[in-house]
């Protein structure tokens, strides 16, 4: 059952040097605070999954939290490059980060095959294209009834799962609604799960389009308020457009980069969070 914790225990938690996390999020419930308080806990060598990393990933890269990023679009949303993805991939600043990449549609398969319990999920999609050389886990599969040419790709089994929703109750099932991508899919492929949202309930009352996963399925709930900043959270807050177009600046420089993390996300220490040293990018823990 879902355990209440602040997000500092949670993530302390669930998320160690090594693991491979996905933070989903698609448009809006992105989870910029439990991204910040990874980056606030030092962990290092992390295998960073997300269908669109956008500038959760590229903060979190940037300070050096990554090895790996397994991915289908990187880019900031409407505004242009990754400055942090890109120079960590051409300059290997803080760190070397290895690619893997596939499409939207291999990405949501490879989750619903994860939350199945099955060892891959297969679709028509990479055929032609030169993904299969660029991305592991994709193989061609021919139809046992028809002998059509298909794509077979493997599961996605994150070590932890991080969404962020408007709801919980205090038995610490959620529910969230809008927009809501592979959140689903991924807490239930993953061996741990945090869900942090914009606040905790007595009673969830059933929303249009609603989603509902219920406590058994998710190990721990934090709640964080405007936790989904600057993207958006619907019905309680409205997307930063202005900070996407300033990212753009800040993340281009790495010491414009540098000072920013140091004033708003390592000197930001959030309710019931441990205290943790400042540093540049690239400490190791």
């Amino acid at each position: 059952m879902a355990e209440i914790v602040s997000l500092a225990e949670a993530i302390e938690r669930t998320v160690n040097d090594g693991d491979t996390v996905a933070m989903e999020g698609f448009t809006h419930l992105i989870p910029h605070a439990a991204g910040h308080e990874v980056i606030r806990q030092r962990r290092r060598r992390l295998i960073l999954v997300r269908m669109t990393p956008d500038i959760i990933y590229d903060q979190m890269i940037g300070a050096g939290c990554a090895s790996k990023l397994v991915f289908s679009w990187g880019g900031n949303p409407g505004v242009g490059s990754l400055h942090r993805f890109r120079d960590a991939v051409e300059n290997s600043w803080p760190a070397p980060l290895e690619l893997e990449e596939h499409s939207h549609a291999g990405m949501a398969n490879r989750y619903v095959a994860g939350a199945s319990g099955l060892p891959f999920a297969v679709l028509r999609g990479y055929r032609g294209t030169g993904l299969a050389s660029r991305g592991a886990g994709i193989a061609d599969i021919s139809c046992p009834f028809t002998g059509e040419k298909l794509t077979a790709v493997s599961a996605l089994r994150p070590d932890v799962a991080v969404i962020h929703a408007q709801q919980a109750d205090l038995a610490g099932n959620v529910q969230l609604w809008g927009i809501t991508g592979v959140q689903k899919e991924a807490v239930l492929a993953a061996q741990r799960s945090v869900v942090t949202v914009e606040e905790i309930v007595d009673t969830l009352e059933p929303r249009p389009g609603g989603i509902v996963l219920p406590g058994w399925a998710i190990s721990y709930v934090a709640e964080a308020k405007g936790g989904a900043h600057p993207s958006y959270a619907l019905g309680y807050s409205v997307r930063d457009n202005d900070f996407y177009l300033a990212w753009d600046q800040i993340s281009r420089d790495r010491a414009t980069f540098s000072r920013w993390l140091d004033e708003h996300v390592l000197g930001a220490t959030p309710s019931g969070a441990r205290q943790v040293s400042s540093a540049r990018p690239g400490a190791v823990r």
